[in-house]
């Protein structure tokens, strides 16, 4: 739609005042074509088939017409002799926002290399090749990231910054097009600490290395150590037409602030894992690339692009990602702290199953987060609620992630996750050993120790101090019987059935808590009736 240069408005909030008034900004940018002129107008009208682009009073002779909106796609008309990467990214820049683009030159004619398919390449669970096919090359045997593009998401201008500067197709496209792309030397520090690796580039190189990681000539045409990216066990297989479950996506690979082995502090990676081809779900290797570039003016920091593959040693198997979630799915201890926090109207959302390097293993990381569900009337904010960590056979959930290491480990973790102080008090915690079967579960509830109880010790970890006695749930529940009886009948007195059947939803919700705690006492599992005489 056009954009008139003196007629934009929106609207403001002042800090004393829910509203304020109507304030009418300029478009100082200059980010489309003029359609000031009637001829102008009249050929866009004609072009988006919008009468309202020549009859509107608010265009005047400075208006333009702003299109093509999407930041991948300027750049593509831009630079079409450029594969863009799925993603993008913004970034705050000289006090703006732009939009940060990864161009690629690509080529299917490289002698004697070995060729992918992209679109096959970048699938994984959250990426759907289908959405950006039109950004890139379908077959790509040579891959460079050659341009950083940015389109400042005010008025639209793009820029394309060289990037890789031995790159022979881009000294080639720069020779057509001269005025096209800006040194490598014009990207400011602030741009640069923006930058990142880019994850289709990624997906390709793990992509060739999950093959040509094989060096001996044998093994390599028996194909008996080829690896594969693993499924992302986090996301239900999709359901074919006939019923049956499809093929899950890959794992995509995670940017994460982690230190790998030998490196002296933490460092912006990009990693991925691998499985083998066939046979059994445990992990082969650790991909991890350096993603930081640093702030220096014109200069990726020196690390940047390095490549670090873990292997773990087939004498001692590492549990796959697809082993690890089984795990949780299966053990009972994890299987009982979900259903706790399961209960009333809420639903449990399973976070990204992140690996990481630790203490000369992998460590399995899970956030699960709580959120209302519509039936239930809350907020639909999702709220981290549970960590699930798993590190051998050791299994801990906690709160925050600084519980979940110490119970894994043991005691004090000796790492600092920045969120001990953070905690809920209706969390549940424990710890589960996945081939004992021994473990615990705790659940919080954030009361005062009872009576004749002693105070926890300093130190002691903020699970034990929200542990809650079955009985006292027991008794809680059957007080919460009463109450949605009572709230039951005065709703039916009054014909107020929507609030009846909140009252029956908090009885039900009551009574299987009632019965949970009972179960736990070495009841029955049928509660006694409360002073009450509650009936549902």
């Amino acid at each position: 739609m056009p954009t008139p240069r003196s007629s934009t408005t929106s609207r403001a909030k002042t800090d004393d005042e829910q509203g304020g008034e109507q304030v009418y900004n300029t478009f100082q940018g200059d980010g489309g074509p003029a359609v000031g002129a009637f001829f102008n107008q009249a050929l866009y009208a004609i072009k988006f088939r919008d009468p309202n682009i020549v009859i509107s009073n608010y265009l005047n002779e400075e208006s333009q017409i702003l299109y093509d909106r999407d930041p991948q796609r300027r750049v593509r008309e831009v630079a079409p002799f450029l594969s863009l990467d799925s993603q993008m990214y913004p970034a705050v820049v000289d006090d703006q926002m732009v939009w940060v683009v990864d161009g690629y030159t690509t080529t299917a004619e490289y002698p004697y290399a070995q060729s992918v398919d992209l679109d096959a390449t970048v699938d994984d669970s959250q990426t759907d090749p289908n959405a950006t096919a039109s950004n890139r090359e379908r077959s790509a045997n040579y891959m460079r990231n050659s341009v950083k593009a940015t389109v400042n998401a005010f008025d639209g201008s793009v820029t394309l910054y060289t990037w890789d500067t031995e790159d022979p197709i881009l000294k080639s496209w720069s020779e057509v097009f001269p005025d096209a792309l800006q040194p490598a030397s014009e990207i400011s520090g602030e741009l640069m600490s923006h930058l990142r690796y880019p994850a289709d580039y990624f997906k390709a190189r793990r992509q060739i290395l999950s093959t040509y990681h094989v060096t001996d000539a044998d093994d390599f045409f028996t194909q008996q150590d080829f690896w594969q990216v693993p499924p992302d066990p986090t996301v239900p297989a999709p359901t074919n037409p006939d019923g049956g479950a499809g093929q899950q996506a890959p794992r995509p690979p995670m940017y994460l602030t982690m230190q790998m082995p030998d490196e002296e502090r933490p460092r912006f990676t990009l990693s991925s894992s691998f499985i083998p081809s066939e046979g059994q779900n445990v992990l082969t290797g650790f991909l991890a690339v350096d993603s930081e570039t640093g702030g220096t003016e014109g200069n990726p920091a020196d690390s940047y692009g390095d490549m670090t593959l873990l292997r773990p040693p087939t004498s001692n198997p590492v549990n796959g990602p697809g082993q690890v979630q089984a795990t949780f799915n299966a053990e009972p201890n994890v299987s009982q702290a979900l259903n706790l926090l399961q209960q009333g109207a809420s639903e449990v959302i399973n976070g990204n199953l992140l690996t990481l390097p630790v203490g000369g293993g992998l460590l399995y990381v899970r956030p699960v987060y709580l959120q209302s569900s519509q039936t239930g009337g809350g907020t639909q904010y999702p709220l981290l609620q549970m960590v699930l960590v798993s590190f051998g056979d050791r299994i801990g959930f906690a709160p925050t992630l600084d519980e979940a290491l110490d119970l894994v480990f043991g005691g004090d973790s000796g790492a600092s996750a920045g969120d001990a102080e953070v905690s809920d008090s209706d969390a549940p915690s424990g710890t589960a050993d996945a081939e004992t079967g021994e473990g615990t579960v705790e659940e919080g509830d954030g009361e005062a120790p009872a009576e004749g109880e002693e105070p926890p010790a300093d130190g002691e970890r903020a699970g034990s101090r929200r542990r809650r006695h079955p009985q006292r749930r027991l008794d809680q529940a059957l007080t919460d019987m009463d109450t949605a009886v009572a709230d039951s009948e005065k709703a039916m007195a009054e014909g107020d059935w929507a609030a009846y059947g909140d009252a029956q939803d908090r009885l039900a919700d009551a009574l299987n808590r009632a019965v949970q705690a009972n179960q736990e006492l070495g009841g029955s599992g049928t509660p006694a009736a409360s002073d009450g005489g509650g009936e549902g």
